[in-house]
């Protein structure tokens, strides 16, 4: 079973090296597989090459898959990481 949610990208600058690199840190507390979606290409959110390729921009929309032991509390707080960072 896996958990999923989206979030529109608000950051006016979209993901790029900072904001990539906060987002591989906070994935990476977590022992769940999370995977981002932009625009049909899909990124491991621990890898910070994966997340910056997908070239994410202001307004665009995020899809965030959970999938692992840990996935409740780590969709949960994932989610309000993104919520407030981007």
């Amino acid at each position: 079973m896996s958990i999923s949610f989206t979030t529109i990208v608000k950051d006016p600058e979209g993901i790029h090296a900072r904001p990539a690199g906060q987002i591989v840190k906070e994935a990476q507390r977590f022992s769940s597989d999370i995977t981002v979606t932009a625009a049909g290409s899909d990124a491991d959110a621990k890898r910070i090459f994966a997340v910056m390729g997908l070239g994410v921009k202001t307004g665009d929309t995020l899809t965030v898959r959970v999938s692992g032991d840990d996935e409740e509390q780590a969709a949960k707080e994932f989610e309000s990481f993104l919520r407030e960072t981007l």
